[in-house]
Formats: structure tokens, sequence, C-alpha cells
């Protein structure tokens, strides 16, 4: 009786190694389970997959590939629109690019008259917000989209609402281009293309110029240039109306009506307003309905500008004061140089 009763007590004690050795490993194995996505990212399948109809196990798929992107989060907290005017401007006021727009001009007339004859926005204000955004195209970005969007919208708590809606935009966008998303390149914030359209406004505003019904803002001229003045159409562009003019100011009074320079600058006050607050109204911008001032960082001290409705449209396509300035700027330059 010995032998079987050592058996059954060696059974019992291999039984509890075997048990022991399973609770133990219980834990490793759900941290395996759970490895690939977070319980946001989690969320954002089932919404995409609810919502959309994509299938979970590719979602999961893609975003397991999306890597992060420390480069993105880096330049999102410190943009170049937190430099001064003078710094700024430096970036894009070059002889080099004023010369790649009016070149630019001459070698897409006909495209550009014809989208500003359907649009009614002027071509050398086309040209310089391609000019800023992508130098005319040949710079449209260094990274993945894709990783990028995904980092913002999962690791950048400010406005991770945001970007994943950009995220669903830019999928369901490439879903609907027969695009991998795996292979699109953009900016740090994910705008894409020519006109660095970011993936809602490709969808609202895109615009395919040879009416084949497939905006390429990646590749063909007539579809930029026709989006980017869709875009400032759709958002109150009045033709040939002004822009911003420089001003000066007595006293302290004025600095009420400054705008902010990192949201769109609404025209808010009459001329008479302004002029109440020690503000010169120049002859030319004194039948203006409605005005905005702001205030600028040159290198020789502030400077004062008046700015118009297509001022304020032109933040509407980047919030900065400073971008509508330089595109300003841009665009009187290469519409100099044209005409030479």
């Amino acid at each position: 009786m010995l032998k079987p009763l050592i058996t059954y007590y060696a059974l019992i004690a291999a039984g509890y190694v075997i048990v022991t050795t399973i609770l133990a490993l219980a834990p490793f194995a759900a941290t395996l389970a759970n490895q690939g996505l977070s319980t946001d990212k989690e969320s954002f399948v089932e919404r995409m997959s609810s919502q959309h109809g994509f299938d979970a196990e590719e979602m999961r798929d893609l975003l397991a590939q999306a890597r992060h992107d420390d480069r993105a989060l880096k330049r999102i907290k410190s943009p170049a629109e937190a430099l001064e005017w003078h710094r700024y401007r430096q970036i894009f006021l070059t002889r080099e690019r004023i010369t790649a727009g009016a070149k630019y001009w001459q070698e897409h007339e006909k495209i550009i008259d014809d989208v500003v004859d359907k649009f009614g926005v002027e071509a050398h204000i086309l040209i310089a917000i391609l000019g800023v955004e992508s130098y005319y195209g040949e710079r449209s970005g260094d990274h993945r989209v894709l990783d990028a969007l995904s980092t913002l919208a999962f690791q950048y708590p400010p406005r991770s609402s945001f970007f994943r809606n950009e995220l669903e935009a830019f999928l369901l966008l490439a879903k609907q281009h027969g695009l991998d998303p795996t292979e699109i390149y953009g900016s740090y914030a994910g705008a894409m293309g020519k006109p660095q359209f970011i993936s809602s406004s490709y969808k609202h505003y895109a615009v395919a110029a040879d009416g084949d019904g497939q905006a390429d803002l990646f590749n063909n001229v007539a579809d930029a240039m026709a989006s980017v003045a869709n875009y400032l159409n759709k958002h109150g562009w009045q033709h040939n109306g002004q822009i911003t003019n420089r001003t000066e100011a007595d006293g302290s009074e004025w600095e009420k009506a400054l705008a902010s320079l990192n949201r769109p600058v609404r025209s808010e006050y009459t001329a008479e307003q302004l002029t109440n607050l020690g503000v010169k109204i120049p002859q030319d911008a004194a039948g203006s309905d409605r005005l905005g001032l702001i205030k600028l960082e040159a290198e020789d001290g502030p400077e004062l500008w008046l700015t118009h409705t297509n001022f304020y449209v032109l933040t509407r396509y980047n919030h900065s004061a400073l971008y509508a300035m330089a595109v300003y700027q841009l665009a009187e330059a290469i519409l100099e140089e044209h005409k030479r």
C-alpha cells in the first residue's frame, strides 16, 4: 500500500505545482493579451468599426503599426507661429521663394486663370499660400501621417479630441481614395499635399478641378489650386478686397482693440471707433465697414496693422496672424515679380 500512497501524494503535489504555475502566469498572459492597444485606442477601434464599418482586427493591426512620433509632439508644442514676426517673416519672405512663386505662376498660368475666374480669389494669393505651405508643392512634409495623428490623438491631451477626429477623417479619406494610410506623408499635424489640408478640410473643401470626382491634392496642380480657392471662397473671401494696411496710433487706448495673434482675426471695429482710440486710419481704409487691429514685433520695433475681412479669411486657413501676414507679403512680392 505504500507505493500507491506515494504516487497519490505525488500527483497531488504535481497538480499543486501546475495550478500554482498557471496562477502565476495568468497576469503575464493578461499583459500579453492587452499589449497591443490601450483602452482609448480600443474605443477608437470600436468607433471606426460601429460607425464606419471598418474591420476591427484590421483596425487594431493598423494602429499597432503606428509609430510614436516624438518630433510631432515637440513641434506642436513649439510651432513656428510662436516666433516673433521678424523671425517668422524671414522663413518665407526670401528672394528664392519669391522668384519661385513668379516662375510657378508663369508655368501654370492657364490653370490659375481658370481657378481665379471660377472662385474669385486672386492668383498671387493662391500662389503665396502654396508657397508658404509647401514651397509650391515641393515640400509637403516628412512625417508619416498615421504616426503623427496617432501620436497626437492618444498622447497629446490638450488636443486629443481634435486629433482623434482628424485620425478618423484621415482613415476615411484613405479608404475613399484607395490610398494606403501607412504610405502617406505630411506635416507634424497631419496636413497633406500641396495646400497642406488636414483631413477634415480635405473632405469639406477639396475640389476635383477636372470633374472626375476625386480631388488629388498630392499630384494635381489644378486640384490643389482650386481647393485652396474653394476654401477661401467658402470662408468669405472678397474679390479684390483689401487685406491689411500699415498704421500708427497715439496714446495707449488703442491697445484695447488689439486682436490675439493666435486666433482668427475678426474685423470688429468701425473706423470711427478706432479713431476714437487713437488709431490713424489711412485714406484707403476709411470706407471699410469693419476693421481689426494687430501688433507685430519687427526688428526695429512694433508695427501696427489694420486688418480687413480678407485677412480674417486667411486666418481661417491658419489661425495665426503671422501666417496671414506672411501670405499677404509674399503674395505682394510675387505679384511685383510677375509684373516685371
